[in-house]
């Protein structure tokens, strides 16, 4: 990316991530209007779906992933898919729809390149969850924040960190059979994903399956259970990831209980996105931030500090906000401190490392 290019892209990633944690803490009960403007909190409350899977987590993945590439027409997905949270946001809905199906076709594109270019199981099933966000895109366009279109886009985040954990079991042993047993999983996924557009009590429970089936395949057979008894970056790393792994299986027991008919739909949504996903995040960005956006971070273990708010903050949403708005709106304004405390953990450690390395 041209270094004049940075700041704007980072500047619309991070619109999307603050107004989509405004809408959510706006959908929670916490009073955010009269801190912020209403006309901009009550669409961000509507839109709080959109902006973080497509306006953040996109436009991040869909830089990543240019990056990998080294094509300049690769970084039109993230372009795209930040460009449209902003006309979402600015009342203009079918520009912002149209751009968001943009930024899936060309994400799509990408990743064929990346898989002609290296033809290994993880990138094809990073093709598919490409297929997966695309095919949520066009969702959102005909049925709007339906579940059908909620399941397509929790499934491309889910099978991009899938894909990415199935590239690092390359540098390990495993069993014959954990290829076949991970299969599976993703069958149940793609199952409940394609099946919710017609079925939607049998697509959330094979939805829900197929998270704990995958929870204790990557329980089982990932690296974390290795690293989390080394030191420094690899022993943090494995500390966001197996408690990530839980919640993936707690929000799929969730969404079994909403195929039932159960008030688990916050918990199912919540253990899967914050719990599961932000999780990740946090595990990867020092990693990624140096790789992708050339942002050199010195590690230490002020990283835990984040890391341990964002799981208190879950397990307080999750058990004590469960039937207590009261509860649910403090255990979500905790969820947004401990993603500030963690950006502000990650300029303090770039910080740190400019101090080390004038």
């Amino acid at each position: 990316m041209l270094t004049w290019a940075r700041p704007a892209m980072i500047a619309l990633v991070a619109f999307s991530l603050l107004t989509g944690i405004a809408g959510g803490l706006m959908r929670a009960g916490v009073p955010v209007i009269g801190w912020l403007p209403a006309n901009w909190v009550l669409p961000a409350a509507s839109l709080h779906a959109a902006l973080m899977v497509c306006g953040f987590l996109g436009t991040v993945i869909g830089i990543e992933r240019a990056v990998a590439l080294h094509a300049p027409w690769a970084f039109l997905a993230p372009l795209a898919s930040a460009l449209g949270g902003i006309c979402l946001m600015s009342g203009q809905a079918s520009l912002g729809v149209l751009l968001m199906m943009l930024a899936g076709v060309v994400f799509v594109l990408v990743n064929v390149f990346i898989v002609g270019r290296q033809g290994a199981l993880h990138t094809w099933l990073l093709l598919v969850s490409a297929l997966i966000w695309l095919l949520g895109n066009v969702r959102f366009a005909h049925h709007g924040l339906a579940n059908d279109t909620l399941l397509a886009w929790l499934g491309f985040l889910v099978l991009t960190i899938a894909a990415e954990r199935l590239e690092m079991t390359r540098l390990m042993r495993v069993r014959a059979w954990s290829r076949p047993l991970l299969g599976v999983c993703l069958a149940l996924l793609l199952a409940g994903i394609i099946l919710a557009e017609w079925q939607d009590h049998v697509a959330l429970l094979l939805w829900g399956m197929g998270l704990v089936a995958l929870s204790g395949w990557l329980i089982s057979f990932d690296i974390a259970r290795h690293t989390i008894k080394t030191e420094g970056l690899s022993r943090y790393m494995a500390a966001c990831l197996l408690p990530g792994y839980i919640w993936l299986g707690v929000s799929g027991l969730c969404w079994v209980g909403m195929s039932m008919g159960l008030a688990t739909r916050d918990a199912a949504l919540h253990a899967l996105g914050l719990g599961f996903i932000v999780s990740m995040v946090m595990g990867h960005a020092p990693v990624i931030l140096p790789a992708v956006a050339r942002v050199k971070l010195h590690f230490d273990a002020r990283f835990y500090l984040p890391l341990a708010l964002l799981h208190v903050s879950v397990l307080w949403r999750l058990l004590a906000g469960h039937n207590n708005a009261t509860w649910l709106a403090m255990g979500s304004t905790l969820n947004a401190v401990a993603i500030a405390v963690f950006a502000l953990t990650v300029v303090s450690a770039a910080w740190s490392w400019r101090q080390r390395h004038p």
